[in-house]
């Protein structure tokens, strides 16, 4: 398979170091230096794009890859007000766009752990959602994606939940998140429910990299031949 590399930091690097274990080509890197590439890449000499930029760069980057009907996967977070338009761009072209906050595997049980928990939560009022992430100091932004997605899933399932705050509050009908940037930290998501009696809590730790970017390859090898807006629920088939 070849591959184009978006972003080459050092998810990037981790990414292009499993690809080519698995036996894949990386037919191309585009970092925010190297625009001047898209001219010579086309659904010839590519057959699928990972696309891990930067939040200012990643709307521009999924555009035209469509627009040359290359297939993306991306997990670059902190643009998503544009992702409508990327979608409404992916349809118009025929295209394939998979997007996933988080493409590790357990992170992914994880999300569907909290949606649980999130259904059975809306039947005891008492009980005040909070959220923590942490990650390491060199992540743009704040929160995370997968702490946005973690909250949407809570605002999907418990109807008196109706937003979520990048800091703490005492609305019950908000989830308060709060963001940490400790150095060399991979990901660590934290759900919390506090009542007078009691707390529960969940929570993912990452122990590495490697977890998301291994996702990534393999929802590169699967995808090459859908079509259309997908996810890692088409992907992990729950």
């Amino acid at each position: 398979m070849k591959i184009l590399l978006l972003g080459y930091g050092k998810m990037g690097k981790t990414i292009e170091k499993i690809a080519i274990e698995r036996g894949h080509n990386i037919a191309f890197i585009i970092d925010k230096e190297d625009q001047e590439l898209f001219e010579q890449i086309s659904d010839q000499n590519v057959d699928v794009a990972i696309e891990f930029s930067q939040p200012d760069a990643a709307t521009a980057n999924l555009l035209k890859c469509f627009s040359k009907k290359i297939p993306v996967v991306s997990g670059t977070t902190g643009w998503l007000g544009q992702l409508e338009t990327v979608k409404n761009a992916c349809l118009n072209e025929d295209g394939t766009f998979f997007y996933a906050s988080n493409f590790s595997l357990g992170v992914n049980i994880f999300f569907k752990i909290n949606r649980f928990l999130a259904r059975v939560m809306n039947q005891f009022p008492d009980y005040k959602v909070s959220m923590e992430e942490i990650h390491h100091t060199e992540k743009k932004d704040a929160p995370s994606g997968t702490a946005i997605t973690l909250a949407e899933g809570i605002m999907e399932q418990n109807n008196k939940i109706q937003k979520w705050v990048d800091q703490t509050t005492t609305h019950k009908n908000e989830v308060g998140i709060v963001s940490k940037r400790i150095d060399k930290v991979p990901g660590t998501h934290t759900v919390q429910y506090t009542s007078p009696i009691d707390d529960i809590e969940i929570k993912h730790t990452a122990h590495s990299r490697h977890g998301f970017a291994l996702g990534a390859v393999l929802v590169a090898e699967w995808v090459v031949d859908k079509k259309g807006i997908l996810g890692m629920d088409d992907y992990l088939n729950f």
